[in-house]
């Protein structure tokens, strides 16, 4: 018997990130949503996020043993669609990307790089994490490229010297936290005669570390309260200790963690199912033809499929994160990208669906509409494109 019902802890951990979402998040992105361009969002977030970590919330999938919680995905992606729900770039920017990536050092990290970078992620102080793959004329989804030509791919390159390598490159501009995170996940390529998969291998980078330079915060359609840069590699020295993994290895080494993918697809369902109730809230209250538009059958039926779509969508997130636990190679593999990818399908349709119910209102920016399709378009690309994780399934079968 499948039994989809939550425990009366999760229960309460829902709660608790839906309160925490209301009263510390939603007004701080009201007043970023509503401000000029010129303001620095991460200056304005900082607050909740501290507040965050202080209930848990990047700590949640991190073993007891390293100060963490040590709760399943399924916790976490509970916690992420309540914050998704107010705003998708919140909940996968700042929360599930540190999340997992704590996780990840617990799977990939040597003893010595446990103790290390997991005693500030789990002390008092918040600890933000960024990881950058992307590069300016390099697409991400060239990991997927099955060609063995050692000229495909990054041209980022960590030279070895010593018992430390050198860093050169650049990262494109959407590199996530880029600026305003305490610890980095950079990948480089180690050998330049190998096809880019065989040669891709992982650094750990502090913020303050030499030669770390960051570009201006990138301008998106949506995610406003979010931070996205470019990051420079200036001859940017890192000692061996901080390499996760073998050289060559990266690329494997990302198959441990389908919790990202997982997360940002929670955070998604989030955004749809507000997107759902937003417009719900609405055809309750316009009056057409003496009576509210909910009443009207091509009304009823649009709010019928987004309240559908949400719903399949949520528990095939909820599918993949049991699965991360049960079965990781699985879920990395097919499970994660599969919810990701229709997460964020549901998510720009009952946008889409929103903007139409709303008619002309939905066009304005007094309204929640606009903004809903713009942060839902963000995750077309967002950890790959739709295209290369489906080619990707398909590759899988």
């Amino acid at each position: 018997m499948i039994d989809l019902s939550l425990t009366p802890e999760q229960q309460l951990l829902k709660q608790t990130a839906h309160d925490f979402a209301l009263n510390e998040v939603q007004p701080i992105v009201e007043k970023i949503d509503s401000s000029d361009s010129h303001v620095e969002p991460w200056d304005l977030c900082k607050n909740f996020f501290s507040k965050g970590v202080d209930l848990g919330f990047t700590l949640l999938l991190l073993p007891a043993e390293y100060g963490g919680k040590g709760k399943k995905c399924v916790d976490l992606v509970l916690v992420l669609e309540e914050l998704g729900a107010v705003d998708v770039s919140v909940a996968s920017s700042y929360f599930n990307l540190t999340a997992a990536m704590a996780l990840f050092i617990t799977r990939a990290g040597t003893s010595e790089q446990k103790e290390r970078i997991l005693s500030k992620v789990s002390n008092s102080e918040p600890f933000l994490f960024s990881a950058a793959e992307s590069e300016p004329n390099v697409a991400t989804s060239d990991m997927f490229c099955p060609m063995p030509d050692a000229k495909i791919g990054m041209k980022t390159f960590a030279q070895r010297e010593g018992d430390t390598y050198i860093l050169k490159g650049e990262k494109s501009l959407l590199v996530t936290n880029a600026g305003i995170a305490d610890g980095y996940f950079i990948i480089a390529r180690t050998d330049e005669d190998k096809p880019m998969r065989d040669s891709l291998s992982l650094f750990y980078v502090e913020a303050d570390t030499p030669g770390l330079k960051f570009g201006e915060r990138t301008s998106l359609i949506g995610w406003k309260p979010s931070h996205h840069a470019a990051i420079h590699l200036d001859n940017v020295r890192v000692h061996e200790k901080n390499r996760i993994g073998q050289e060559g290895q990266a690329a494997e080494l990302l198959m441990l963690l389908p919790e990202v993918a997982i997360g940002l697809a929670a955070s998604y369902v989030g955004l749809a199912r507000a997107a759902y109730e937003y417009a719900v809230d609405y055809a309750k209250k316009r009056v057409s033809w003496g009576r509210p538009i909910i009443e009207h059958q091509a009304v009823a039926l649009k709010l019928a499929d987004m309240m559908v779509n949400t719903q399949a969508a949520r528990l095939m997130v909820w599918d993949a994160a049991c699965c991360a636990e049960t079965n990781p190679f699985l879920a990395a593999t097919v499970k994660a990208p599969s919810s990701k990818t229709f997460a964020v399908d549901v998510a720009i349709k009952n946008a889409q669906l929103a903007l139409e119910i709303l008619g002309g209102y939905g066009t304005t920016t007094q309204s929640k509409a606009g903004k809903f399709l713009n942060d839902a378009m963000i995750g077309y690309s967002c950890d790959f494109t739709r295209e290369i994780l489906r080619l990707g399934l398909v590759m899988s079968m």
